[in-house]
């Protein structure tokens, strides 16, 4: 036990001789770690000292080997020369901007004032010659030939093989030496000018190209205005509008690709020259149509109202590529804004000329036997069935003349008092229903008055049914667009339906009413013996000549089921009083020899009345 004890404690000891050397080699490293970092905080600032002047050493040496090896590219003026005033050669563009570059950095560094007047003027002349070039690039891209008008859309694009010859010029153009970005270089105002030379010439020959290719187009349009439906004209001029709005955009964007100058007013500036030519052509067509039209209005009276709606459409976008010009265009003319007023009071003189046109139908005079359909009953049924195609423009176009002001010089108040007289609140789409109420209220004026003083009394009656009938019939029973119901107004309806029951009842009265006279008994010939003879003759005489002068004018020739309903009124009419007078003049035994005087059975006249009326 005495041992381990003793070996235990001598352990002990060993273990606080241990700690004890612990300690003092914690405090060694300490101090050691101590003095590195203060070692470390007095050699930071001159190691970092050390590598900024390493740094700027190094590019002084890069500098004076620049500098040296463009003196030594200058050693021969004359062969630098000769390069820039031959200008660039194909396939030589870098060799060129090279060759500007060393140029522009001799006037930055070189001392010598002679020596910068002489390269400021070859960098003038190099600029020049490289817009040279890209104009002529410009000039190949807008030329050539244009596709014939209709055989399919004309094109105004660039042709991308120039595209790629012509991009690094745009791209070296644009770093050369400006007012704005080298204001002390001896030849930045000069290539400026130069700059915005051939930015201008850009912005004249892409203008004139666009003009060039939409021009036969144009042209077609409005030769062909003759021979086609005028709607179909206006919707055509309205495609062609916003085809050359549509060159319009593509030129802004390849503008903004193409120019040497990026400025936004020198882009305006630019874009307002260019779209000159354009403008002008449009100016010229849209005057082509309004001569057209002038010459004949009633003619051409939709093809200006088709030509208003298409404008109307197209005239954002108009205002839109308008606003994109500089501020010197800003006091130009509006040439959409001009066509369209143009147009527009084409549009508002149209609506009272064809009431006129109407009202002097009624002064025609005619074969004093015909009862065809008038002309102005097939051009009011035209002139109502193409309202609603172009509802929105006729609707503007009334709104501007004001309500009734289409009855100028009638002697009536227009205004509110049609407007009350339809029970109707005045906005844009009942003011086209007071319209349309008074186009078919003075055609049926017209028409009666024609009746009446232009044509026999038996003969005036069937034309005016005819004339009526074919009226309704287009406007209320079977119309030819399907929107015309909805803008006739309930008055208008009504006078339509009084007018036809009054020219039926007129027809009836001039070629029917004498037939059932015929057939009357008159108190004063009771005592004759001859007067059922005398009768019978008058009825078959009257009965021939009515079926003679309805094989001669026919009524309701293009309304067959109306025509059928007219006959079997007629037929209900006369056939059953000329059996009734028949059978009693057979009981008074009238005659020894009654077939000498019936000359047809009733039965005989119903069938010939069916067969006038069925065919």
């Amino acid at each position: 036990m005495d041992d381990e004890s003793a070996e235990i404690e001598l352990l002990e000891q060993n273990l606080q001789k241990t700690r004890q050397i612990s300690k003092r080699m914690i405090s060694i490293l300490d101090s050691f770690d101590g003095r590195l970092n203060k070692l470390e905080k007095s050699i930071l600032p001159l190691y970092t000292a050390a590598q900024i002047l390493n740094r700027r050493n190094a590019n002084i040496d890069r500098t004076v080997a620049k500098i040296d090896e463009w003196a030594s590219n200058q050693e021969d003026p004359a062969v630098e020369e000769a390069l820039i005033l031959r200008g660039p050669q194909p396939g030589q563009l870098q060799t060129y901007k090279d060759a500007l570059e060393r140029l522009n950095a001799t006037i930055a560094f070189k001392s010598s004032e002679e020596g910068s007047v002489e390269a400021a003027r070859l960098v003038e002349t190099g600029a020049k010659k490289l817009t040279q070039l890209y104009t002529k690039v410009v000039a190949e891209g807008s030329s050539g030939s244009t596709p014939v008008p209709g055989s399919e859309p004309p094109t105004t694009a660039f042709p991308s093989s120039l595209l790629s010859t012509l991009g690094p010029v745009v791209s070296f153009l644009r770093t050369l030496p400006l007012p704005s970005t080298h204001p002390s270089h001896p030849a930045a105002q000069m290539i400026l000018l130069t700059l915005k030379e051939a930015q201008q010439g850009y912005a004249d020959m892409r203008g004139n190209w666009g003009a060039k290719c939409l021009e036969g187009q144009g042209k077609r349009l409005v030769m062909r205005a003759d021979t086609i439906d005028p709607n179909e004209t206006g919707r055509e001029f309205g495609e062609w509008t916003e085809m050359l709005l549509g060159v319009a955009d593509d030129e802004y964007k390849l503008l903004q690709a193409l120019s040497p100058l990026s400025s936004p007013a020198l882009l305006a500036s630019a874009y307002g020259t260019l779209l000159v030519p354009l403008l002008k052509l449009f100016s010229s067509t849209i005057a082509s149509l309004t001569t057209l039209i002038k010459k004949s209005l009633h003619k051409y009276t939709f093809l200006a109202l088709s030509a208003y709606s298409s404008l109307l459409s197209v005239q954002p976008h108009f205002d839109d590529v308008l606003s994109r010009r500089g501020v010197e265009f800003l006091s130009d003319k509006n040439e959409l804004k001009d066509g369209m007023q143009s147009l527009r009071a084409l549009c508002l003189r149209s609506f009272p000329e064809f009431l006129a046109d109407i009202k002097l139908g009624a002064m025609q005079r005619g074969a004093d036997t015909s009862v065809k359909l008038a002309d102005f009953t097939l051009s009011t049924i035209n002139y109502i069935s193409k309202l609603p195609n172009l509802y929105a423009a006729v609707s503007a176009a009334l709104w501007l003349l004001g309500d009734g002001n289409w009855r100028m010089g009638d002697g009536v108040q227009v205004g509110d008092k049609g407007a009350k007289q339809l029970g109707e609140k005045v906005d844009e789409s009942t003011i086209l229903r007071h319209y349309i109420h008074d186009v078919i209220s003075t055609a049926i004026a017209s028409l009666t008055s024609v009746s009446r003083t232009a044509r026999r009394p038996a003969f005036g009656a069937m034309f005016l049914l005819n004339n009526i009938s074919y009226l309704r019939l287009h406007i209320l029973i079977e119309p030819n667009h399907p929107s015309i119901p909805s803008m006739i107004p309930q008055a208008t309806q009504d006078l339509l339906n009084s007018n036809f029951r009054t020219a039926k009842a007129g027809y009836f009265d001039s070629n029917f009413s004498p037939l059932m006279q015929a057939l009357m008994d008159d108190p004063k010939e009771k005592s004759r013996k001859d007067a059922a003879k005398e009768k019978f003759t008058r009825f078959f005489d009257l009965f021939e000549e009515v079926m003679e002068r309805h094989r001669m004018a026919k009524v309701l020739e293009d309304d067959v089921n109306g025509r059928r309903a007219l006959g079997e009124e007629v037929r209900s009419l006369v056939v059953p009083n000329l059996q009734k007078f028949t059978q009693k003049a057979k009981e008074k035994e009238f005659s020894k020899n009654p077939q000498k005087y019936i000359k047809m059975t009733p039965e005989d006249v119903e069938k010939q009345i069916r067969n006038l009326f069925s065919g």
